[in-house]
């Protein structure tokens, strides 16, 4: 076996006991860094703390960066990697805290944010969680034209409660723009309380764009779940 075989064998998850010893290393640090992520927002910690912090983040991003690296290496496509789901992933996983180095320090709270990707890095280890991203994969053509129906519904939905309470409440429906955000709460929840309509046209209205609104939370829960039966029937289906 040459030497890129031995490492994609460890990399890349299989059923040798060296590959499940690096995939639960990985696991660990995942974990570690999210941790010592959560405990750098506290106030008052000591500079000691700080250090040592900071240590731990600097170990984790080095062994994050040689699994990127060694991913590349090994991959067949490596541009394919690259631009791929899990490349991306671990791309996040690691470029805030070089980008760090260069940047305007008020930025860099922002870019700490980008941290939490490294939670996605999961994903690759989970069998449930890779059968719900390959479920993800399968139905996108569906789910974009959900969204984009969705997306119509709810610019039709800003425009009817425009017209309709435009007048009755010209502060809170004073455009359609305005009138986005009452739509939005009204189709994915039932409100916050802030914005509702008081005249009886709005109040019909509204009763019906809440009826739609269950449909939209119910739709993509069944694409989903038909997608998430299918790739665990199509595994099941290769294992025999």
């Amino acid at each position: 076996m040459s030497f890129k075989q031995r490492i994609k064998s460890i990399v890349e998850y299989n059923d040798n006991t060296l590959s499940h010893y690096f995939a639960y290393f990985i696991q660990f640090l995942i974990i570690v860094s999210v941790i010592t992520f959560s405990f750098e927002t506290l106030p008052n910690i000591s500079e000691s703390t700080k250090f040592l912090l900071h240590i731990i983040e600097v170990v984790c991003v080095i062994v994050f960066t040689i699994e990127y690296l060694a991913r590349i290496y090994v991959a067949d496509h490596k541009l394919k990697f690259v631009f791929s789901f899990f490349g991306i992933i671990d791309l996040l996983a690691i470029l805030p805290f070089y980008l760090s180095f260069g940047v305007d320090l008020r930025s860099l709270r922002l870019m700490r944010l980008f941290r939490l990707f490294r939670l996605l890095k999961l994903v690759r280890y989970n069998k449930a969680m890779r059968h719900f991203t390959e479920a993800m994969l399968l139905a996108k053509e569906q789910i974009i034209l959900f969204m984009g129906v969705t997306l119509i519904l709810i610019y039709f939905s800003a425009v009817g409660i425009y017209y309709f309470e435009n007048e009755a409440q010209p502060d809170h429906f004073s455009s359609v723009f305005d009138s986005l955000w009452w739509s939005i709460v009204t189709l994915t929840t039932v409100g916050y309380g802030d914005v509702y309509p008081i005249t009886v046209g709005g109040k019909v209205f509204t009763f019906f764009i809440l009826l739609i609104g269950l449909g939209i939370v119910a739709i993509p829960t069944g694409i989903i779940s038909s997608s998430l039966t299918k790739t665990i029937e199509d595994k099941s289906h290769e294992k025999r």
